[in-house]
């Protein structure tokens, strides 16, 4: 079986599955990532999107995460063997995330559509700050990240003998975070600082797009002699040069030089001439949105 469904047979979604085999172009190649009783299937999508593939290894459950080209995604499901996919997480409204959501609802009834945005189509099951649910053996923690949009969510997943992800959407980037269309430089310290930043360094960050290598420019731009900037700028350069996603990266990594979640580290409050962190953010994202570097 490739995709199954609470209320629907397996065997009813072959014809589309099979309809779904077209030849596609992406911006990367597709990858796999082993955290030992959970994977991770990356799924490039559009010109720079990533949506993904969550797999539990000990129940054969999974999940889908902002798939917004659903023949893509489904095909995805069917290479990965024989697995039961009942849940999508969407990490905010934005078309380029949930666009997908309307019309793999359409296919496949019966799906449970997380998020916490009544503007994300198809929304059956809304979340909230802390609330927990299961992939499988897998617990999914939500966190409110509100600062892109009011109603962003992120997804940590973890489980007994599976080393941790989360699913940050359009709130962390390698490298730099999103812009505050409907928020504060206070709600994006907060989001990065005070809840990401708390989670063990070994967490995976998976991010919703291949924004790397210009976030890494305005870091560099920000800690020009931060040697681990320069080493990740070097590693994602070569990544890309095959076609390669830069993601995942470590929260553990991404503190040695994000410069959005460095804003109490001297060098980048002297950038921005200020040293209360809030101050420091809100003067990171004006930078950064108009640098060109």
């Amino acid at each position: 079986m490739f995709l199954r469904t609470l209320l629907q047979p397996a065997k009813s979604l072959l014809p589309y599955i099979k309809s779904a085999a077209v030849t596609r172009t992406f911006h990367s190649h597709p990858t796999y990532h082993d955290h030992l009783k959970m994977k991770i299937n990356l799924i490039p999508l559009r010109e720079d999107n990533y949506g993904y593939l969550i797999i539990d290894e000990s129940t054969s459950v999974g999940a889908v995460v902002d798939p917004y080209t659903p023949d893509v995604v489904l095909k995805a499901v069917e290479e990965a063997g024989e697995l039961a996919v009942t849940q999508v997480l969407t990490t905010h409204h934005h078309h380029d995330h949930a666009g997908g959501n309307a019309e793999l609802n359409d296919k496949v009834p019966g799906l449970k559509f997380y998020g916490g945005d009544e503007r994300i189509p198809a929304l059956n099951t809304r979340v909230a700050h802390n609330d927990t649910f299961n992939i499988g053996s897998l617990k999914v923690t939500c966190f409110e990240t509100p600062c892109h949009t009011t109603g962003h969510i992120c997804y940590f997943v973890e489980g007994e003998g599976a080393e941790p992800a989360v699913f940050t959407g359009d709130t962390l980037f390698t490298g730099g975070c999103g812009r505050f269309f409907e928020g504060t430089a206070a709600q994006m310290y907060h989001a990065l600082i005070e809840v990401l930043s708390v989670l063990p360094d070994s967490t995976r960050v998976y991010c919703g797009h291949e924004y790397t290598l210009q976030n890494l420019r305005f870091a560099k731009h920000v800690e020009p002699n931060n040697s681990k900037l320069l080493a990740m700028i070097r590693e994602s350069e070569e990544k890309r040069a095959k076609g390669l996603p830069t993601v995942p990266t470590t929260l553990g990594q991404e503190k040695t030089y994000n410069p959005f979640m460095r804003v109490c580290e001297p060098d980048v409050q002297a950038f921005t001439k200020e040293t209360d962190p809030i101050k420091v953010m809100h003067k990171l994202r004006a930078a950064k949105d108009v640098f060109r570097g």
